[in-house]
């Protein structure tokens, strides 16, 4: 691939690469391989069209209507009354960065040349990125089988001069837009509308969010418990690698070599060494095995959006001029369970990161008083920001219902299996929201119970980020308004500032961090 542009239809797209695009960073580009694959398959759509073939959605009606044959002049109407008829979507918009995902993922899949779509059609699509001209989209109505067609209905109702777009700052009606910039609305013809609208982008886009997310928090996990370890005297033995290669999971060992990483050279872990505690409460010794889990449901996620990315979802798919084949690559099942997976594996990094801070108000941890302050009674100290965790917390329980395995027929019956991964998409990005959260309020207890342990230091990479949440935040000796340093410590987990802070130190100290896994946990 060219540093500078993704070839369309020829490159293979990652997570990160679709990130990338949406950001603005990386060009998406037709090249000349693409076209003649995309302009062969038109051709034999026009052929269909031509010697009056039988075939699903180019010369019949849809879903249950697919026995009743359209005449050949009609076709170019039966594609935009499949576009106006199935934008039934209700509900908020989706975020615009989902929606710009949804345009780049359709356009891959487009672009390999089995979909019959015209080059202009595309061109226009790439229209909307290159120029960040974003269609609305209702966040409900997809049931996830054939594909997500209320959502895809509305994201390419702006083709055909209708709905809304994201422009300079407010939606606008489309034809507007359009005008503005001096271009007309399209008139698609024979299979176009069936080839925007079949296919699993809706879920998809929000499984590259969720994905792109629910990384940073668990980067941002390890590094909230470690610096909580520091804070209640934890020991680090339960992180021993000799420990971890008799059970070896390839999370489990992840994350119990960054707490390795993390916590290397502390003098706050070598000072209670040869203290009494006989072992930890599960929270802080079981950190490898619950982080580690939820790592591995990550991976899952990845690699099965990876695998849809770069795949074709609409239907039916044109192999050559004999094979147009009605199938069912659109179903949301391959990404639906994966996507419930990651919510539940949030939901647990959030249940574990609760416990702890339950744990460091307690006032049974060595040197750190009750409620993280030392005049409580006509101070409530850090009491009540864990009730929001725990708030948070039941939340996410009552989230992970998984929507993978519901199902409710829909066109008259022809569609009676249905995935509902759009519910397992939203929710799954609603739980990694809320575990933002959760992290935040970690950190800012983190930091308190670690001010109980000066002059002792802990290792340089949690010292770093302490300091990093001091120079914002001061510690507290008496009860204030808890919202604008929430806002704070909240803004650095979603952004993932310690992770890159920590990452930067690592390679300065040659805090070498040498599992064989790394690469695994990326988003390319």
């Amino acid at each position: 691939m060219n540093k500078q542009n993704f070839r369309y239809g020829v490159d293979q797209l990652s997570i990160g690469l679709a990130l990338e695009i949406a950001e603005g960073r990386l060009a998406g580009i037709l090249n000349k391989e693409a076209c003649e694959k995309i302009q062969q398959s038109r051709a034999w759509v026009n052929a269909v069209v031509s010697n009056e073939q039988v075939v699903y959605g180019v010369t019949t009606g849809f879903g249950p209507l697919c026995t009743t044959l359209v005449a050949k002049e009609l076709t170019q109407e039966l594609q935009h009354n499949l576009l106006k008829s199935h934008s039934v979507g209700v509900g908020k918009p989706i975020p615009k960065k989902v929606a710009k995902l949804m345009l780049i993922l359709k356009a891959q899949a487009l672009s390999q040349g089995y979909s019959g779509i015209r080059l202009q059609t595309l061109e226009r699509i790439l229209w909307h990125i290159d120029n960040d001209v974003i269609p609305f989209v209702p966040e409900k109505g997809s049931v996830g089988a054939s594909g997500d067609l209320a959502p895809l209905s509305h994201l390419f109702l702006p083709l055909i001069g209708l709905g809304k777009v994201y422009h300079q700052g407010s939606y606008q009606p489309t034809g507007a837009v359009l005008q503005a910039h001096g271009l007309s609305p399209l008139q698609l013809e024979a299979k176009e509308g069936l080839a925007l609208i079949n296919g699993t982008q809706f879920m998809a886009a929000y499984g590259i969010v969720v994905a792109e997310r629910l990384q940073r928090c668990l980067d941002q996990a390890d590094i909230t418990a470690a610096m909580m370890l520091e804070a209640l005297t934890g020991s680090a033995k339960p992180f021993h690698a000799d420990l971890h290669r008799l059970r070896p999971h390839p999370g489990c060992n992840y994350v119990a070599e960054r707490l390795r990483q993390l916590l290397h050279g502390s003098a706050i872990m070598k000072s209670h060494e040869n203290c009494e505690r006989v072992q930890d409460p599960y929270s802080l010794r079981c950190i490898p095995q619950v982080h580690g889990a939820s790592r591995q449901a990550w991976r899952h996620l990845k690699e099965s959006i990876h695998t849809e990315i770069n795949s074709v979802t609409d239907n039916p798919i044109i192999l050559d001029d004999i094979n147009i084949i009605s199938g069912g690559n659109f179903h949301g099942q391959p990404i639906a369970l994966p996507l419930d997976y990651a919510a539940m594996a949030a939901a647990e990094i959030g249940n574990i990161a609760d416990r702890r801070i339950y744990l460091s108000i307690e006032g049974k941890m060595p040197g750190v008083p009750k409620l993280l302050m030392d005049e409580v009674g006509l101070n409530s100290g850090f009491m009540i920001p864990q009730y929001t965790t725990a708030a948070l917390v039941s939340e996410n329980k009552s989230l992970c219902f998984p929507a993978s395995v519901d199902s409710v027929p829909t066109s008259l019956g022809q569609e009676d299996h249905v995935s509902m991964g759009s519910i397992s998409g939203r929710k799954a990005y609603q739980v990694v929201h809320n575990l933002e959260q959760i992290l935040g309020i970690e950190l800012l207890y983190a930091a308190q119970g670690l001010d109980f342990h000066r002059p002792l230091r802990s290792s340089v990479l949690v010292e770093a980020c302490y300091e990093s949440v001091r120079s914002k935040i001061s510690h507290r000796t008496s009860d204030t308004l808890f919202e604008e340093e929430l806002e704070i410590v909240i803004q650095m987990v979603s952004e993932g500032q310690l992770q890159q802070l920590t990452d930067e130190l690592a390679e300065q100290h040659q805090i070498l961090f040498k599992n064989s896994t790394h690469e695994l946990y990326g988003l390319y």
